[in-house]
């Protein structure tokens, strides 16, 4: 059975905004379940490879930690 392929990543992306903001993956999973999104740092880590699909809702509170605009989150996708 073939795997699956994403079409687009935005892992890089996250990885960058969270490093601008001086976070580790550990303190994100924290406040990531501060707000009552239970993602742990393993799964935080697969999205920034691009393993892992991201919730609408977990993508909306990483904007917000990371106080970005969806441009900075997609940019550089084609």
């Amino acid at each position: 059975m073939d795997k699956i392929k994403q079409d687009i990543s935005i892992g890089d992306n996250l990885r960058n905004l969270r490093k601008r903001m001086g976070l580790s993956q550990e303190k994100v999973a924290g406040l990531l379940e501060l707000r009552g999104l239970s993602v742990s740092r393993e799964m935080l880590s697969q999205m920034e490879l691009g393993r892992y699909n991201i919730r609408v809702s977990v993508l909306l509170a990483l904007k917000d930690i990371y106080n970005a605009t969806f441009e900075e989150i997609f940019e550089n996708l084609s």
